[in-house]
């Protein structure tokens, strides 16, 4: 989550790709490291690791384009992709005999925001590994005229999460923004236009992560913490929903976090922001229905939070959640971000400083919902891993930790992980061009099912 903005900053500017072979080779050297001891990340095994090989052969000898769509539900998942493309599609390709020509590499697209949150530092770095930005609350132009153009042109693939942004679960897939269906079919048409042969296809990439011992212990102790975080003096009952001892304790505690967790904040959005919450009716205490109840007050509170960004940006609540989000980011950063940044007189500037710190403060209400939406009460009941229960323990933490001091604190180190890749069934969008060039009506229609059958398609890959 960014870090509160004080100041009104000149707009951002596009930053071109400049892939440098130099910087590659270098991160390429130290990305093995990086995944085992940072991320703990000390196994990977990858499904259908051929079909990639040979899809990139055939990029390579001018047969196809493609796009790469990967799963994404971690922040760790970029450093994936570059392992998987730098590491193991080269060493797969020489057990397989597949000659390829090094560089093996992806162009990628990025939230041009991201260096909000992660540093300056990936403003240098990004562009020399070929990624490219975007503006993800506007029709950005510049941004998806060189993603298109590197689709069509580029010297190496394109990849892109489509869900565009994470949500802490492997097993539970956000929707799909049209985005890179609308890219492939750009890039059918423009290739059709210049009478090149090559085939555009869409490859779908599921990402799944776990631990390779299940770290019970270290999840109890990372309850303790977000439990003092929230002033619990004794921590939740049992839930008696379970059948394993253990993990029925430390869902009962979690319920309680939870449930203390929304407390809080109605309070603080009942008396600072006007808000006001339908009650709900009272449920025995450990039965079925407090998971459904839970479910719907993190429904609530995420509306309220919205609304909240909603008023103080002047943005309609209109559409779905993403919609607002997207229209609320960007009526933010129009605020912090000025256009006119250079020509503010000194009072003007001011103005503008507490114009800035008002927009940072309405985004937070909206990145307190975009943790509160991945929250459902029934989650670990359909399936009570370990694994689950790290997942809603990290969110947990993060919402947690950030209010308590205005910073995401570094997760606690829960173990060794593996990280299952799955290559799918390349889709073609060549094949559907010609209902996609019909009239208008027909294109927006071909846009949104090719992107339902990759949502369909990347939903198997998380059984």
């Amino acid at each position: 989550m960014p870090n509160a903005i004080r100041q009104a900053q000149p707009p951002l500017a596009f930053l071109p790709p400049a892939f440098n072979p130099w910087v590659f080779k270098a991160i390429r050297a130290v990305l093995p490291a990086w995944m085992r001891f940072k991320l703990k990340i000390t196994a990977a095994d990858v499904q259908n690791l051929e079909r990639f090989v040979h899809l990139y052969q055939q990029f390579q000898q001018g047969q196809v384009r493609i796009m790469v769509a990967f799963r994404h539900p971690t922040i760790d998942d970029p450093f994936t992709m570059a392992y998987l493309t730098w590491h193991l599609v080269p060493k797969a390709a020489r057990r397989f005999g597949v000659k390829l020509a090094s560089p093996v590499h992806s162009h990628f697209i990025y939230d041009r925001g991201i260096s909000l949150w992660a540093g300056s530092f990936v403003n240098w770095l990004f562009p020399r590994l070929g990624g490219t930005p975007i503006l993800r609350g506007k029709a950005d132009r510049l941004g998806l005229k060189t993603a298109r153009d590197l689709l069509t042109n580029g010297k190496f693939l394109l990849s892109a999460a489509p869900e565009g942004g994470t949500n802490d679960h492997n097993e539970l897939m956000n929707s799909l923004e049209p985005g890179v269906a609308q890219l492939g079919f750009w890039c059918a048409e423009d290739l059709q236009k210049a009478g090149r042969p090559e085939e555009t296809l869409v490859l779908p990439i599921g990402i799944r992560y776990s631990y390779i011992t299940p770290p019970w212990p270290q999840l109890e102790d990372m309850l303790t913490r977000i439990e003092q975080s929230c002033g619990l003096k004794q921590p939740g009952l049992p839930a008696g929903l379970l059948s394993d001892r253990q993990a029925d304790a430390l869902y009962g505690r979690i319920f309680t976090v939870a449930e203390r967790l929304l407390d809080m904040t109605e309070q603080f959005y009942t008396q600072c922001c006007n808000q006001t919450f339908a009650p709900l009716e009272a449920c025995p205490e450990g039965s079925q229905t407090r998971s459904q109840q839970l479910t719907q007050r993190f429904q609530m509170h995420l509306e309220a939070a919205l609304q909240v960004a909603e008023k103080n940006l002047g943005t309609k609540p209109q559409g779905s959640f993403v919609d607002r989000c997207r229209r609320l980011e960007q009526a933010g950063w129009d605020r912090i971000f000025r256009e006119d940044f250079n020509q503010l007189s000194p009072l003007e500037r001011g103005l503008a400083d507490w114009a800035a710190e008002e927009a940072s403060l309405a985004l937070w209400h909206m990145r307190l919902a975009e943790r509160l939406t991945v929250v459902t009460g029934d989650y670990i009941i359909q399936k009570p891993s370990a694994d689950r229960f790290a997942e809603v323990l990290t969110i947990l933490w993060r919402i947690t930790t950030w209010l308590e001091t205005k910073e995401v604190k570094p997760l606690p180190d829960l173990g060794k992980r593996r990280v299952r890749i799955t290559i799918g069934e390349p889709l073609s969008v060549t094949e559907r061009l010609p209902h996609y060039q019909e009239n208008r009506r027909s294109a927006r229609a071909a846009v949104l099912k090719l992107t339902d059958d990759l949502q369909t398609a990347m939903q198997k890959m998380l059984e």
